[in-house]
């Protein structure tokens, strides 16, 4: 069935609720035109039409810009719910629950660091855990991983992983409410523990780049950011441990949804009432996962730091620290002002960062806005922005994470020939490790938008506004 999208404004369109006898709201999604056809060529408007027919959903499904197919929800989703009438999904999350991306930056430029890059790069590889299945930075006891889990990165800065500013530069400190772990079973734990400061595969990765271009000086240098600068991504999530949470709930929550008369038109939008004792479990549970990625991508840092330290003599004293760590992948409880009232909802972004102005923000970036980190794809360009008032007035304090993918994983790896990327991206200046060179092309940049594009959407309707753009020197990929 063709769509019927109505354009709203140069970058806004809109779904009826007409296109769907049980949608309660429209749906909603940002694009550039030019990239409108993309989006459509995947199954991605349904699935945002989808969301839009769940109880309690407040004003629209909404879309980012870099929105493509997910499980259940798209990814690039973001959508609202009332605390009190409105349902909690672990479809509506993802099952890498806070995949989320971190920016360090240096005092160190590109041109001192240039010949140094491969060596540190191979030194990141042999000390970082890649690659699915085990592997982990700290071994710990299971009572020093719970404790890990209710503490998030405050735990990190307890046993000498972080400083204090670090953890002022995590949103929300690092660490969500955990009332208990009893909601978290015990195959979670036994994949958890044994993964804990680890990259993962699929679209993780460690990335050295340098700050390319400025556009806002002011902004930049209150961020610590300047030309030539050299900085560190880091972008995964809560690993099995968070997977497997993912996997337990959506198994559960088929019948859930049942009990509470909730009729699904897509199991994967299983669901259970915020205010039950279901949707309550796995929001705990959903919290520890959270937790446990803030501290895996600290943990990440601490020891790129420590490799980056052993550099210093052949390069120069090291200030090492960090700008942001964000989550992409979490459901959050946020006041927003719907109509004339601020009302409580439990917020679902996946694939979707949040974006608060410097009005609804405390700490130190309170006077520009909240960080908003962006990653291109595999040898493109990332973008460093700040959100901007809008997003609270357009998308409940959210915007793009990333570019966006035009192609599955699969239908990437038949189309592009991963030795004659890996050449290319060489070729072009950009070291690549991997432990798997026969997957760099599910993160081609071919399977992706281009993130100008993207970035450029968000940035046009004043959800954020750019201030620096950042090139790859090195990506070491799971």
């Amino acid at each position: 069935m063709k769509l019927e999208i109505h354009r709203i404004d140069e970058f806004i369109y809109e779904i009826s609720p007409d296109s769907h006898k049980q949608m309660r709201v429209p749906a909603r999604f940002f694009a550039d035109p030019k990239q409108l056809q993309l989006i459509q060529n995947d199954d991605s408007l349904n699935q945002l039409i989808n969301v839009a027919t769940l109880p309690g959903i407040v004003n629209y499904s909404l879309a980012m810009p870099d929105i493509h197919q997910g499980y259940g929800f798209p990814i690039g989703g973001v959508a609202a719910f009332d605390v009190e009438n409105g349902i909690i999904s672990p479809g509506g999350v993802g099952y890498d629950i806070n995949c989320g991306i971190r920016l360090n930056i240096t005092n160190w430029k590109r041109k001192e660091i240039q010949k140094y890059v491969k060596e540190i790069v191979n030194e990141i590889y042999s000390n970082v855990p890649l690659g699915t299945g085990k592997g982990a930075l700290i071994k710990l006891n299971k009572k020093e991983f719970e404790n890990l889990l209710y503490e998030g990165a405050n735990w990190t800065l307890r046993n000498g992983f972080a400083t204090e500013t670090d953890i002022e530069c995590i949103e929300d400190n690092g660490c969500l409410p955990v009332e208990t772990l009893s909601t978290v079973s015990q195959r979670a734990f036994e994949r958890g523990i044994i993964e804990i400061g680890s990259l993962g595969s699929g679209n993780h990765f460690i990335e050295i780049g340098y700050v390319n271009t400025i556009f806002e000086p002011e902004i930049a240098e209150k961020l610590g950011l300047f030309k030539d600068q050299i900085v560190i991504w880091i972008h995964t999530g809560s690993r099995g441990f968070g997977h497997q949470i993912c996997a337990d709930y959506v198994k559960d929550f088929q019948s859930v949804s049942k009990k509470y008369g909730i009729e699904l038109v897509d199991r994967g939008l299983a669901c259970a009432p915020f205010a039950s004792n279901e949707g309550k479990n796995y929001y705990n549970a959903m919290n520890a996962a959270a937790n446990f990625a803030f501290v895996n991508r600290q943990l990440i840092a601490n020891k790129i730091k420590e490799i980056f330290l052993r550099f210093t003599k052949k390069i120069k004293p090291l200030h090492f620290q960090l700008l942001y760590d964000l989550a992409h992948n979490i459901a959050k409880i946020e006041k927003h002002k719907i109509g004339k009232k601020k009302r409580t909802l439990i917020v679902h972004r996946k694939g979707a960062t949040r974006a608060f102005p410097s009005f609804s923000i405390k700490g130190i970036y309170s006077s520009v806005g909240q960080p908003v980190l962006v990653p291109g794809s595999m040898g493109t360009s990332s973008y460093v922005l700040v959100a901007q008032p809008n997003a609270l007035d357009l998308s409940f304090g959210s915007s793009c994470h990333g570019a966006g993918r035009t192609m599955s994983r699969s239908q990437a790896k038949k189309e592009i020939n991963s030795k004659a990327l890996l050449e290319e991206l060489e070729s072009s200046g950009i070291i690549i490790k991997t432990p798997s060179v026969s997957s760099l092309s599910e993160e081609a940049p071919n399977a992706y938008k281009d993130v100008e594009t993207v970035v450029n959407v968000v940035n046009n309707l004043a959800i954020t506004k750019a201030v620096a753009k950042i090139k790859p020197l090195a990506v070491i990929k799971g």
